[in-house]
């Protein structure tokens, strides 16, 4: 529709609607957290993030989301080009792999991490044997967020990829470009933005799990507890405060990445 030529009253109906429904279910909950969390007074909202126990919290969601997006963002990167690219015998059965994190329950994801890690678990004895301590520890959040997260990113680029085609790719090789050559200077401009979007998903996912990660953290105060963790808990003791206030920071590292893609786009536009 050309930008002079009116709208329709239905669609401006549809558009008022759109607004209505974002303003309910996005803007009225982010504004309810920082009400409630900032009802006491700055001061009392500032000590309930710096309390050490949020505090560590906010850390050890932070690390984790640094080690598992580009991590899932280099292997989802290589089941796309994998699945997109190649023709070989088990390739639809590889695409289920790859979307099986997705369909399972993630307390089933925390629990099967438990019976493979864990001390009476299949290799529990093992690692015992060898001093080595999973379940219990960032190392147990960091790997049950590596599989919940898994798909995120392949599930973006292997749709983008197969529409792309291969024609820039084979031009350039034909033109004596490497293999190296080929997927920077080709492939991967053509699925940047596939692979933003993928990150960001990536990183909402790891920020906000909770099942998992309750399963194989064990919830330890200031030790394994994730800001998700750290907020039911603070509700479990009755500390409506502190929640908010670490629920307000969870959704402000949520917002400040979405802002984060939005200048990343208008300066790729500029």
């Amino acid at each position: 529709m050309d930008a002079q030529t009116p709208r329709s009253v239905g669609a401006n109906l549809l558009i008022a609607l759109a607004f209505l429904f974002a303003g309910m279910l996005l803007v009225v909950p982010l504004v309810l957290i920082f009400s409630i969390a900032l009802r006491d007074g700055v001061g009392a909202y500032l000590n309930a993030i710096l309390e050490p126990a949020t505090l560590h919290a906010v850390f050890l969601t932070v690390t984790t989301a640094i080690i598992v997006v580009p991590i899932n963002m280099v292997v989802g990167a290589a089941l796309a080009w994998l699945v997109t690219r190649f023709r070989f015998r088990g390739r639809n059965l590889l695409v289920s792999f790859i979307e099986l994190p997705a369909a399972v329950s993630p307390i089933v994801a925390g629990v099967v991490y438990l019976f493979l890690y864990g001390n009476q678990g299949l290799l529990g004895p093992l690692l015992q044997w060898a001093g080595v301590q999973v379940m219990f520890t960032p190392l147990a959040i960091v790997l049950v967020s590596l599989f919940v997260t898994a798909p995120y990113v392949a599930r973006e680029l292997i749709p983008l990829m197969q529409q792309q085609g291969t024609e820039d790719e084979e031009a350039a090789l034909s033109l004596g470009a490497t293999g190296w050559q080929m997927f920077w200077h080709v492939t991967l401009p053509n699925i940047r933005w596939g692979l933003v979007y993928g990150a960001v998903l990536t990183n909402a996912r790891v920020m906000g799990e909770f099942g998992a990660v309750s399963v194989v953290s064990g919830s330890i105060r200031g030790q394994t507890n994730t800001l998700p963790l750290q907020i039911n808990l603070l509700f479990n003791d009755f500390n409506i405060a502190g929640a908010f206030a670490a629920a307000s920071t969870l959704a402000l590292i949520a917002v400040l990445t979405l802002l984060l893609k939005s200048l990343l786009e208008a300066w790729e536009r500029r």
